[in-house]
């Protein structure tokens, strides 16, 4: 049996030429890497933020794997992986929410601020795969149904938004000293800016838009997810990084 050639594994079932199939690759890639690099740092930096640092490599960990899966669908199918990722976004954003805990814990965040940023994500997510895999515009009532679904999965986001940039969040991380603040402010701007081209992937990936509102950056929907997910998964563990090396607050 001759040597296996992992690249070729790797690429089996996608085209260099393929964008989309190509972002793929890269995203498994990608997250990888990030999770070995975060799990592999846990043992330099204080025991206080380990738990943290730990939930950052999950996080990429996570979607690493499921971007495997996800690369091999699409290169089968030809088609988006949307379920697939969902089952990705359900475990992992509510993961991103967990940081925001973890790093103002010591400052008094309690559980329950925890379990409605959990529930938050989870409804987020939940609407937002109803709007985009389910209702479809075939008839009138089911494309009311995507923009209802669209509208509470946008008011979940705000809901977060809020808590990170104007909220409690926000003031438990100012009550935990500098370092923590501006770490929890630079997260605050990932969940903005970053968070953002979830809902522009979801207006351009339903068909007829979003209360007759689309968008079309002549990218396939799966491009502006994976370039998405690269920048806003392993940016909030990098944040987090930065903090636990640096930071003496909490």
């Amino acid at each position: 049996m001759g040597a296996l050639d992992f690249s070729t594994m790797l690429l089996a079932s996608v085209k260099i030429t393929d964008a989309t199939g190509f972002t793929f690759f890269v995203g498994t890639m990608a997250m990888m890497a990030a999770s070995v690099f975060f799990f592999f740092e846990m043992n330099n930096v204080d025991q206080k933020w380990r738990t943290s640092l730990l939930v950052s490599g999950l996080i990429t960990f996570i979607a690493a794997v499921h971007y495997y899966y996800m690369r091999d669908f699409y290169g089968e199918s030809g088609t988006s992986p949307t379920e697939l990722r969902y089952v990705d976004w359900i475990l992992t954003v509510p993961l991103m929410c967990v940081e925001f805990y973890l790093i103002t814990r010591k400052a008094g965040a309690t559980s329950g601020l925890l379990w409605r940023l959990i529930a938050a994500s989870v409804v987020m997510l939940v609407t937002g795969f109803l709007g985009e895999s389910t209702y479809v515009y075939n008839t009138a009532e089911t494309a009311t149904m995507s923009w209802v679904m669209g509208l509470v999965s946008g008011l979940a986001y705000f809901y977060i938004l809020y808590l990170a940039m104007f909220g409690e969040i926000k003031e438990l991380g100012e009550k935990a000293g500098p370092q923590v603040a501006k770490a929890v402010k630079t997260l605050a701007w990932f969940v903005l800016v970053g968070w953002a081209i979830y809902p522009i992937g979801y207006i351009q990936g339903t068909t007829g838009g979003l209360f007759g509102m689309t968008v079309n950056f002549g990218l396939d929907m799966d491009v502006i997810y994976n370039i998405g997910d690269a920048i806003n998964k392993i940016g909030f563990g990098l944040v987090v990084y930065a903090l636990a090396r640096g930071g003496d607050d909490a």
